[in-house]
Parts: structure tokens; sequence; C-alpha cells
């Protein structure tokens, strides 16, 4: 990496994928490998997803997940990319998330988002009171920030319940959108924002700028904070990279169909007939992955920091191989020097 080039942080948001053949215990175990090697490589954060209903990705409780995962790990930031907070009360999310920050002080993010995670069908079944409604779900969020500072609000539940248990530090708070709206909501709360262009591959940029100009300080967050993640797919060499990449562009276009398999092998994508209107599917999609060498990944990440205007990136890496998916984050930690940084914090650290 040149000088002049910026120091980007760099994360992980792993969503426990089945591969093909594969089971759900075996994908959150390859999860765990994942974060034993971000944690070795120098990222930043590895987050974990909220799916249900589904039979392709085995991460359904981000907590309970995370709680496992600090035990493997010394450094890395962990959290959820994110927690359905409308499924659940902001009491309880609390309490999980304290007892995190409990265990693991100052490693804990409480990354949240307000859509469904699967199915109206099943946030129904998760929470039958839940209206979807903007407005519910701002109380949510500031319901939960009293929790967190411990407010004992008049005339309010906050001033006869707490959450527990009671910690020095409490968790960083995130919000996460891939419209633009929720974002809003974090510069009004103070929380940090992050954006996904991996669902989203337009109108990223314009949300963040939003978010930076409207941004109010919070006890916690004195500073906007904010991110984006992407889907990634970085290899040796040109031809591998391009394979992996036509295998995402058909995972893409299935899943814009409805259609729920798992991860295409080479052999499918070989096999498949794309269509005229798959082709315009894919460009338009094209904006939500970035593919190539190490040298083409760093390149379109730093210009996509630039753009943003952030020094975080997450990514996002599925693939049909967990061999493919490894070699992906040691190439990219490679390209950005991670290990080297790392390696100078914890001297600094001892």
């Amino acid at each position: 990496m040149s000088a002049s080039a910026p120091k980007l942080r760099l994360n992980v948001l792993d969503q426990s994928p089945i591969r093909p053949g594969s089971t759900a215990r075996e994908a959150l175990l390859e999860t765990v490998q994942l974060a034993k090697l971000a944690d070795r490589l120098g990222y930043t954060r590895f987050w974990v997803s909220e799916h249900h209903n589904t039979h392709t990705l085995a991460g359904s409780t981000p907590e309970v997940l995370i709680a496992h995962l600090g035990s493997q790990t010394q450094r890395i930031r962990l959290g959820s990319g994110g927690v359905m907070l409308p499924h659940y009360s902001a009491l309880k999310v609390a309490e999980n998330f304290r007892l995190l920050e409990a265990l693991f002080p100052g490693r804990i993010d409480l990354g949240m988002g307000r859509a469904p995670g699967g199915d109206r069908l099943t946030a129904h079944a998760l929470n039958p009171s839940n209206t979807f409604s903007e407005q519910d779900f701002v109380e949510q969020l500031m319901d939960l920030q009293a929790y967190l500072r411990d407010d004992k609000v008049p005339d309010t539940i906050h001033e006869r319940v707490m959450a527990a248990p009671q910690a020095a530090t409490t968790p960083e708070l995130w919000l996460l959108s891939s419209s633009g709206q929720s974002g809003l909501f974090a510069a009004h709360l103070g929380m940090a924002f992050s954006f996904a262009q991996f669902i989203n591959g337009n109108g990223g940029p314009a949300a963040v700028r939003q978010y930076r100009e409207r941004f109010r300080p919070s006890r916690e967050l004195t500073e906007p904070l904010a991110s984006v993640a992407v889907f990634l797919l970085c290899a040796e060499t040109e031809e591998k990279a391009q394979e992996l990449r036509a295998a995402m562009d058909l995972m893409l276009l299935r899943f814009g169909k409805g259609e729920r398999g798992t991860f295409p092998t080479a052999a499918e994508v070989a096999g498949y007939q794309f269509t005229p209107e798959d082709r315009a599917h894919l460009a338009f999609n094209r904006n939500r992955v970035v593919s190539g060498t190490p040298a083409q990944v760093h390149a379109q990440l730093t210009e996509m920091a630039a753009e943003y205007g952030v020094d975080e990136i997450t990514a996002v890496t599925i693939t049909a191989s967990f061999e493919d998916r490894v070699r992906s984050y040691e190439l990219l930690a490679e390209a950005f020097e991670l290990a080297p940084v790392a390696a100078e914090r914890e001297a600094m650290l001892a």
C-alpha cells in the first residue's frame, strides 16, 4: 500500500452461509474459523447477521453466536449486523448486549436494523405486535439508549426498570440501512451508521453525506461515524476472481427472482443460460460487488472509501468453497497490510 493511500479499517460481516452439500452446523463452525482468522489478520470488526425461515443461512441469533465468538478471539470487536430490533423488546436487547459487554468489555458492537430479516409471516411469528412503523422503531431506539445509559426518566418505565447487568462500558451502537432512512435516525440519536451497499448498490454516498450533515452529538458519540458494507471477492488471479464473481452474479440474480437455493457452484454457472433480462439485472447489481486481484480490490475499495468519505469498509464474502472464502480474506488483509498494523497495536498495548 502506498504511503499516500488512506489507512482503511476493514471489517467482516459473516452470514454463516450453508454451502452446497454442507450443513448448518458446518456453516457455524466455519464462522468461528473466520472470526479467529479475522482476529489474527488484523480486521477491526467481525459482525454476524440475523436471518429467519431460511435453509441457506445459519445465522439466526447473533447475540448467542457473539458470545461464543468472544471466547474464541482476543482482540477483534464483535457485533451484530444486525439485530432486527422490531422483533424484540428494547429491554431484552439491552440486557443481551450489556451481558456481552460485561463478558468482553470494549469489544461489543450492537448493530440494529428494522428489516424483517426474512418474510413478513415469520416477522409476525417472532413478534405478533410488530407494526413495522417507523415511529415505533424510533421509540424502541430511544428506549434502548435509556436502558443502556441507566437513565431514570420520571413518569416512565425507566424510572423503575433498569437493564442488567451493570457494567463500566456499553456496546457501540450502529444503525444499519440499505435505503438511508435509518441514517437519519442514527444522525438524530447520535449513533454510528453503516450503509449496506451489498443490498443496494445505489445511493449510499448520498445517504452517508446526509447522515453526516444532520448528525447530532450524543453521550456516546461526539462525531459522526460511518462505514459501508459490500460483497467482496478477492483472488490471486483475474481468472479466479471472474469465476467467483460469476457465481455471485448468479446468486444475486436468483435471489432477485425469489429463488432461495444454496450458493451456485462453478459448474452451475457454466451451465446457466443468461437471458437479455438477466443481463440487465446483472448490470443493475454491478455496484453491490467488488471483485478482482488484491491490487484491483485495493484500488476499488480506496476509491469507494473516498466516495463515501469513510475510513471503514465491511467485506461480505460468500463462495461455494470455504477455502476460496478464507483466501479472499487473507488476500484482502495482505493488500491493506492489516497484520503489521495489528502487530503495532498489540505492541503499543503491551
